[in-house]
């Protein structure tokens, strides 16, 4: 296997997205996810990999957990129109930067909400996530 470039900005494909029936679905999809990510970074170094959701209304957002039990996710100014959605499903007030947080047990409810607003997706090898709006 070629050596990943963990800091280059090449996209990976887009997948489109499918419309989760249920929680048991979505729950099954992160597992599988998961496991497709880390057959693909296997470097210690690699930092900031995750998802990228593309939004059927514009923008994209990128979520990374954390091995914390945190994750992050990443809500650029183009995807702004998101953050009251974000802030019913995670029932937490919007933080004054682009970058969110929430425990890791949320993560099947934020995607299961977020579920009918999704395009596609695509994997992130490399993202900053300490940009301020």
């Amino acid at each position: 296997m070629d050596e990943i470039d963990y800091q280059s900005d090449e996209p990976f494909q887009e997948r489109p997205w499918i419309k989760w029936e249920s929680t048991f679905e979505i729950d099954a999809w992160i597992d599988s996810y998961n496991r497709d990510l880390r057959n693909l970074v296997k470097d210690p170094r690699a930092k900031g990999y995750g998802i990228c959701f593309i939004l059927e209304a514009g923008g994209e957002i990128y979520l990374h957990t954390m091995p914390e039990g945190v994750v992050l996710i990443d809500v650029p100014p183009e995807a702004e129109w998101i953050s009251p959605i974000l802030t019913t499903i995670i029932q937490t007030e919007a933080p004054k930067s682009q970058i969110w947080t929430m425990p890791i047990d949320k993560l099947t409810q934020l995607i299961f909400g977020l579920n009918s607003l999704i395009k596609a997706t695509r994997m992130v090898l490399h993202h900053e996530f300490r940009i301020k709006r």
